[in-house]
This record gives structure tokens, sequence and C-alpha cells, in this order.
């Protein structure tokens, strides 16, 4: 992918958070955009650099470990692991990422800072819900999710910034709006309720649904 290529896509999605920002009411400046770059080379991710978005997110440890072999380090950006993270596979995601978006269990929170307390340091972390109770998706469940939230709080070395879901692939815009606010007042709650819990990011959209999901509260 060309420099040129990207900046017309990154314009358009501009347009569209604009858009789906103003009809609720927000400055859309607060809507940050992750490229996600799976399944892409690792020049994709020199390119992204270019543009100044800042931030990627990669699904797979294997794969992140690889580009960021291939391309010398981090080139600036801050890496995101956005798909489910494997216990055993927590050592090599701290060498990797500077956040983990996909925190979806109490023990594997647990294992990541059973780490950080060997090796040092903290590690920001999004906690991900399952707000449509879908079987295959990850995820703590709505209800009682504030309580796990609390619990993973209290772990060392963890800071948990946000809450992020995955919600169901349809184009059902009710069901899309249902699990994004059942996300949202999750998030809400656990900053009421939740001392230690940093309300800065509500992680919800794709590139299917991202517009809704600005609508509400991304």
């Amino acid at each position: 992918m060309t420099k040129e290529r990207l900046e017309e896509r990154i314009a358009r999605v501009r347009a569209a958070i604009e858009g789906a920002a103003g009809r609720a009411g927000r400055d859309p400046e607060a809507v940050e955009i992750l490229p996600v770059t799976k399944g892409h080379p690792a020049e994709v991710l020199r390119v992204v650099a270019e543009v100044g978005l800042g931030r990627i997110g990669e699904n797979r440890v294997a794969e992140a470990w690889r580009k960021r072999e291939e391309l010398g380090g981090s080139l600036g950006l801050r890496w995101h692991m956005i798909g489910h993270l494997q216990r055993n596979k927590a050592d090599r995601a701290l060498q990797i990422f500077d956040t983990v978006e996909s925190v979806d269990t109490v023990r594997l929170a647990r294992r990541l800072s059973d780490r950080l307390e060997r090796r040092g340091g903290e590690l920001e972390i999004l906690v991900q819900v399952n707000s449509s109770g879908e079987e295959t998706k990850g995820g703590l469940p709505a209800e009682g999710a504030v309580a796990q939230v609390r619990e993973i709080c209290s772990l060392s070395g963890l800071r948990v910034t946000g809450i992020m879901t995955m919600a169901p692939f349809t184009s059902d815009q009710t069901t899309l709006r249902e699990a994004f606010r059942m996300t949202r007042r999750i998030f809400e709650r656990c900053a009421e309720r939740v001392p230690s819990f940093e309300p800065r990011v509500l992680s919800m959209g794709m590139s299917n649904d991202f517009e809704i999901a600005i609508e509400e509260g991304s």
C-alpha cells in the first residue's frame, strides 16, 4: 500500500467519523483511528508511521513478533494487541505490545500481572466484554463484569484504561446498537464504582460498524 492510497482511505474514514460524531453531538477529535495491520506485510507499518496515525493493531503474537524483528523496532508506533491472547504467550506479548485490548478473563489478567512482577514495568490494558452474549465471542459476561473489572484493577502492574467489545457480525443496526450501548453502560459503571479504573478508552467498532459505534460513544 502506498502512502497516497492510505491517505485517501484515511480521509474517507475521517469524513465518516465527522458525520457520525456530528449526529451524536460529539467532538470528532475525541475519536481515534486504530489501523489494523494483521495480515499485512511489515512494510505497511512503515507507511502507517509515515502518515502519522501513531498506533497499529495486531491480533497474533507470532506475526507481530516477526514484523517487529523485520522492522528493527516499533517505528515509534504504539502496538495494540486486539486478538485473543493465550496465557502461555503472555511473556512474548509483553515484549511486543504497549497495550493489550483483549484481556478477556481474570486468569489472563493474573498471568500478565505475575509476569510484570517478575520483569518490572506496567502494561496498559482494556478489559474485553462479551456484550452480545455470543458463545463464539471472547470477553467477560456482561452480568458481573464490573466486579471482575474491579478484581483486575487490583492486580499489580496493570493499568486498566477502558473497555473493549467485539459486536456481532451483522448488518442489523438494532442488534449492533444494543451491544454498543451495553458496553457503554458497563464502562460508565466501572468509572463510577471502581476507583482505580481509568475511564479513557471505549474501544468499539470495526470497518463495517464504526459509525454506529461512534454514535453510541466509542
